[in-house]
């Protein structure tokens, strides 16, 4: 792995041990308000300073790093579950099914950018983390089907694969003991850059009003109430947009060197 896949693991390893320990690390109720001093800078009272309201920035970032890792971890988790049982379907059956899977199924949400898609469904499901989540995981899972169905069209094909099928083993064994250990590789990256995009995705809908509804601290809301202020008090829209970059950031390095740790010809490179 190189040192940038390094410097991403010890940036997301940081803002999850934050969104663990929040209770313990924030200095101040995070929906406290004190309009006696809004938009106050960086001190040693508050050390991001404060936002419209008089809140603490650095409470709120704390624990919007929990919202965040939340709806990551989750999407990544439920869309990667459904995406690799369908991707797995479609690549060892073939025939009519990968044709109804991979050849209309998958080009139906394909057929839309992936964030405007989110945008319609929170907009037609309602605002609220349940259901942000659930928008991201009904757009989220065809990547990680079209990788599965490539893999398993790979494996499928591979010698002792056939010799387990010559032995008389069951599909549901030979898929689920056999094909989807040994293609399941390139899930691992792509989860890791799933978590990044869905970490952003969060914070792109907040920014949206369609996100979390306040006074939830989520970072996209923050970025929102804050840019209005930018020209006179750029410290409250610096911080969160900072820390949607480094954890975005942070994913993305290590899914480059997963990548590159799992690929033997770019490991010897």
């Amino acid at each position: 792995m190189n040192r940038l896949s390094y410097i991403g693991i010890a940036i997301a390893a940081a803002v999850v041990l934050a969104a663990i320990f929040a209770p313990f690390l924030a200095t101040h109720d995070v929906t406290a308000q004190d309009l006696a001093i809004r938009f106050a800078p960086p001190s040693a009272e508050h050390w991001f300073g404060t936002d419209a309201l008089g809140r603490d920035i650095y409470s709120r970032l704390i624990f919007g790093a929990r919202i965040s890792l939340e709806v990551g971890i989750t999407v990544v988790v439920v869309s990667g579950t459904i995406g690799i049982l369908i991707g797995s379907i479609a690549g060892y059956y073939g025939g009519w099914i990968d044709k109804v899977l991979s050849g209309y199924l998958f080009n139906v949400f394909l057929a839309f950018p992936g964030l405007l898609l989110a945008i319609a469904l929170v907009a037609f499901l309602g605002a609220g983390l349940g259901k942000l989540i659930l928008a991201l995981c009904i757009i989220g899972w065809v990547g990680y089907a079209r990788v599965m169905r490539g893999q398993v069209l790979k494996v499928r094909e591979y010698d002792f694969v056939q010799a387990a099928k010559a032995l008389g083993a069951g599909n549901m064994r030979i898929l689920f003991t056999h094909i989807m250990p040994n293609a399941i590789q390139p899930l691992i990256v792509q989860a890791s850059l799933g978590m990044a995009g869905a970490v952003l995705s969060e914070a792109s809908l907040s920014f949206l009003g369609l996100g979390i509804p306040p006074p939830a601290p989520s970072w996209g809301t923050m970025i929102e109430e804050a840019r209005q202020y930018f020209a006179a008090t750029p410290h409250v829209l610096f911080f969160p947009g900072a820390a949607i970059a480094l954890t975005v950031l942070a994913f993305n390095f290590i899914g480059d060197g997963l990548r590159e740790y799992l690929d033997p010809k770019q490991r010897t490179r």
